[in-house]
Parts: C-alpha cells; structure tokens; sequence
C-alpha cells in the first residue's frame, strides 16, 4: 500500500473514527484503525467497538492500492503532531507501516486487514432522509435525559418511533423525560421503534457538526446507519423495550407560570451554589407575579432569590434538583418557558409553548 494525503484531511477523518476505538481492550486488533487505499485515489479510514462502527473515505493520491491496520489512538496522536501543511506519506510491506512527513519518520506496528471485524448489516428495510439540522436537535434536546444506569439498560439511548404521523424521539433516566416530535419523513412508515445507544448517539452529533444538507437514515430492528457525507456511522441498537413514556407525560396540570428561561436558570445557577452535592435540591415558592428560589444547606447557609413571573393561580411551593432544572432550561429557546404545575409531588410539563416540538416532564424532589 503506498499513499499521500494532506495532513489536515487526515487528521480530521482520523479524529472522527479513532474516538470510537475503546480506550482499554482485550481484543488486539479492536484498538486498530482500518486503512484502505484505494485506485480510485481515496483512502478509507474505519473503525469499531463491534457494536459501533465509523468507516469514512477521503481523497488522497494512491500510488499502490491496499490495505492495513495501525493502532488508531498511536497513529492519531502522530498525525496531530505533524506540522501544519504537510503532506503525510503512508507506506506499508512487511507487517510495518512508514509515515514519513517533512523530517519525520515513523515505523509503526501493523495488524493483517483480514483479521478486522465488520459489523454486518444485514437487511435495512426502512429508509428515509433528515435535514442534519432536524437530527442535531433531535439529538441535543433530549440526550441529557438518557438514563445511565446499566441495570435499566433499556433507558440508555434515544427512543426513536413513529405515532400519530409524526417521528417522534424521547429519551428518561427516571427523573426527567424530554421528547422531540418532528414531521415524518416519507419513508418512515412502518418503521419499528428502536432504541439508540448514548455512544452512538454522542458520536453521531460529533460527525453532525460539519454535515450541512440531509443525513440518510437506514434500520432494521437490530441495526441503524448514518449517511454524513463521506462518513457512514453503522450501529446495533439496544435490545430492549422502552416503556410506555407517555403515561407520565401530564394532561391535567393546571396552574401556568411563564417566565425568562435564562434568568431563571441562572438563578437557579447561583442559589444552587450552596446546595449539597448529594441532593442538589432548590426549593421554588410560586406566587403571584414572582417566583423565590430558595437552598437551605446544613453545612453552608441558604440562598434565595426572586424572578419576576406571570402566574395567575394559588401559590406553590415544590422542590427540584437543580442539574435535572438547569438541563432543561439550556435547551429552551424562546424569550418565554411555560411551567405547567400541580402540586408539590407530582410532575411538572415544562416547554417553549404548545406549538415547540420539544416537551419536557420533571419530576419534583421533597425539600
């Protein structure tokens, strides 16, 4: 095999496939990256944990096709070093492969092609296309809430699903649950609902940031594949049944206080300061026109603080752990956050308005 490439390309595709390769592993050649050259002068870069796959092309000027396997994490660290500029030149005979670039040479340890595992895909029946856009939010408005807890393993990704004509994804840890529903894309009829995994999910929106037009989305019930561009993310997904989050989702909550999502996240910010590391609770007394945020720690004192509000109903008082408040504060982002309440222990429907596609359930904590 026999190939040069820019440094900065390379450096850049390496860095979207070596961050799959696990840190530890006990199979060899799993902490190697795949390095194909190709006659069609581009070289192919690929990587997997068996259950998590990045294969990725890139153009180069292939001098002799083929193909080879080099530790990812070494050769990334090589390639981040180079200097700026440089052209990489690959070469590889004799269970070794040279990387030379200006004055630098490398000799690095090779493992045979033959011996790399691929993650076989099988049948993808449903496919359909989504604006990068539309999966980027997907993705950021509701990972926070993925569980991860292995006991409920269940809950560790984002449930993907079609009903009532829309695609809708949520993901809980118990505590909180946050669903996005977008329009369905043609092609997602009779889709089965699947659970994607938080690794998948997190290296799924690295590879979003320099996607612009649509991302094609194939899957059977056992597995999922991203088309990004030059890059194809291939994963299993987790075998499991998602409960049924729609029984905790309230339809009765009566009392609605609106106000500025950022202040009150910021206030929430700064009374928590002094909240003890175990509960992080912040204790909210809702009254007419104002909200008092309030944390009273043993060990270090209290807080309180008061934000104006628009509430019309009986005063409240309920507690919340501030982290769960503050996550989904973040992703509101409107001028205005609607906090649909009932009483002191049941849960709280927080969203942009009744329009957003985002939807937020946070369960209150006693304070």
């Amino acid at each position: 095999m026999k190939a040069t490439i820019e440094r900065a390309t390379l450096l850049k595709s390496l860095g979207h496939v070596q961050s799959v390769v696990e840190r530890r592993n006990t199979i060899p050649i799993l902490s190697n990256v795949l390095i194909e050259a190709k006659d069609d002068g581009s070289l192919r870069l690929m990587a997997t944990d068996l259950d998590l796959q990045v294969d990725e092309s890139v153009p180069a000027q292939v001098g002799q096709a083929g193909a080879i396997t080099v530790s990812a994490h070494t050769f990334f660290d090589i390639v981040r070093k180079l200097p700026e500029g440089s052209q990489v030149e690959l070469t590889a005979a004799d269970g070794k492969m040279q990387v030379i670039a200006g004055r630098s040479r490398f000799n690095l340890s090779t493992l045979p092609r033959d011996d790399f595992p691929v993650i076989a895909e099988g049948e993808l029946p449903t496919r359909f296309e989504l604006p990068a856009q539309t999966l980027r939010q997907i993705i950021d408005k509701t990972r926070f809430a993925i569980s991860s807890e292995e006991t409920r393993y269940y809950l560790m990704g984002i449930f993907l699903h079609v009903a009532d004509e829309k695609l809708k994804a949520a993901a809980t840890d118990g505590h909180r649950l946050a669903r996005v529903t977008v329009d369905k894309p043609e092609g997602a009829d009779g889709m089965p609902d699947v659970i994607i995994p938080k690794k998948c999910v997190g290296e799924l929106r690295k590879l979003l940031e320099e996607v612009e037009g649509t991302v094609e989305v194939s899957l059977s019930p056992t597995k999922v594949r991203f088309g990004l561009g030059n890059a194809v993310l291939t994963s299993k997904l987790i075998d499991g049944t998602f409960p049924d989050y729609n029984r905790v989702i309230p339809t009765g909550n009566d009392k609605l206080l609106k106000l500025d999502p950022k202040s009150f996240m910021e206030g929430v910010d700064r009374v928590a300061t002094i909240a003890s590391e175990k509960t992080r609770a912040v204790k909210i007394h809702v009254d007419r026109d104002k909200v008092t945020l309030s944390v009273t720690s043993p060990e270090s004192g209290t807080a309180t603080e008061e934000l104006p509000a628009d509430y019309g109903a009986d005063g409240i008082e309920i507690g919340f752990n501030a982290r769960y408040l503050m996550d989904i504060l973040h992703e509101i982002e409107g001028e205005t956050v609607e906090v649909h309440l009932a009483d002191a222990a049941a849960p709280t429907l927080l969203r942009e308005n009744d329009k957003s596609s985002a939807l937020y359930v946070l369960m209150p904590m006693r304070v």
